[in-house]
């Protein structure tokens, strides 16, 4: 029997394995949500390659990702899936960490991964900073109201949303023992890389978390540790996409009783998170604290707040101004030696 002829050692799905398993979850120790942005990246990229080179996935070769390749895959994610700079930018960071990281075990690969990092991230549009006013969010919070168990569940978690200034997915993410009842009240949140931070909850949310804790149903299966603190029906875990559908469900209802509420402002869950910043800006407070309750780990970030909110600019601006232009500029026609003076520059 003639022995079956060995597959080539640059296979790119053996590298892809390693890569996943070895690197980003051994080496690393990546998040399950860092892994899965990753999976799905490849996964397109992988998906291009079968369609637009027609090289199916057990035979792409490490080879095959080459700069040119790279570019026109870059291309069809913005032409054909209507994909932001954003996400192109993010598509690219993958393939350049699965470059990197094949070019420390292959040294030989190095000036075709080397063309593949020079391939620049496009800039992104300036980020939209619209948000709530106080009074709107405030409009906002009292829309469920407490007529039933699941309006309940959702002022708690709008205010919750707004209060802790948490991501969509942390909100998710949080267990009924990630709050902390003692005075003051904490929530503990997990963020992104992993990263955990304490948040103080206000005495008013506090206030209707501890009564929303003392009446829900706990799940019968699973302890405080595991519980969702917001769960959908049959107490499965609330998604993003189920915040979203129920935020949007109390906008409308918002909207239909007052037409002039945040008119033309798209509100989704992280306008939320926005209004809040914007309003502790607004109150002076500092921005490394605001960094700190936004889970930002660098304060550049949260800078982008501070430079959209042109009424703390005005007032800070009109603070510090001393009125140096006199009020009433002198009339120069009453001037007879000035008048005299330009009459005779014309003899």
């Amino acid at each position: 029997m003639t022995p079956r002829p060995a597959p080539p050692p640059d296979l790119a799905g053996r590298w892809l394995t390693k890569f996943f398993t070895d690197y980003l979850a051994g080496e690393r120790a990546a998040s399950p949500r860092t892994v899965a942005s990753y999976r799905d990246a490849t996964k397109l990229l992988l998906t291009w390659f079968k369609v637009a080179e027609r090289i199916p996935p057990e035979k792409l070769r490490l080879v095959d990702i080459d700069r040119p390749r790279v570019l026109r895959f870059l291309d069809w994610l913005e032409i054909e899936r209507c994909c932001s700079a954003a996400t192109r930018n993010q598509r690219l960071a993958v393939i350049k960490s699965f470059c990197r990281y094949t070019a420390v075990e292959q040294p030989e690969r190095l000036d075709q991964v080397t063309q593949v990092l020079a391939i620049r991230q496009k800039n992104n549009p300036a980020p939209d900073l619209g948000h709530l006013t106080g009074d709107e969010v405030k409009a906002l919070l009292a829309e469920p109201g407490t007529a039933s168990a699941r309006a309940v569940r959702d002022t708690v978690l709008l205010a919750l949303a707004y209060d802790t200034a948490a991501r969509v997915q942390e909100l998710c993410d949080l267990n009924v023992a990630d709050i902390r009842r003692s005075t003051p009240m904490t929530a503990v949140i997990h963020g992104k890389g992993s990263k955990i931070r304490y948040v103080p909850v206000m005495d008013q949310t506090a206030r209707l978390v501890a009564d929303y804790l003392d009446h829900r149903d706990p799940h019968p299966g699973l302890g405080a540790d595991a519980d969702p603190l917001f769960h959908g029906p049959n107490h499965s875990r609330l998604t993003r996409s189920g915040m979203a559908k129920l935020l949007a469900r109390h906008v409308r209802a918002v909207r239909a009783r007052d037409p002039g509420w945040a008119p033309g402002l798209p509100v989704t869950p992280h306008t939320l998170r926005r209004s809040r910043a914007m309003h502790l800006i607004q109150a002076g407070v500092n921005l490394i604290y605001i960094r700190d309750l936004l889970g930002h780990a660098d304060v550049s970030t949260t800078e982008i707040y501070a430079r959209a909110d042109a009424e703390t600019k005005r007032k800070a601006i009109e603070n510090a101004y001393q009125p140096l232009t006199p009020d009433v500029l002198p009339d120069w026609t009453s001037d007879t030696s000035l008048i005299s003076w330009l009459d005779s520059l014309a003899r």
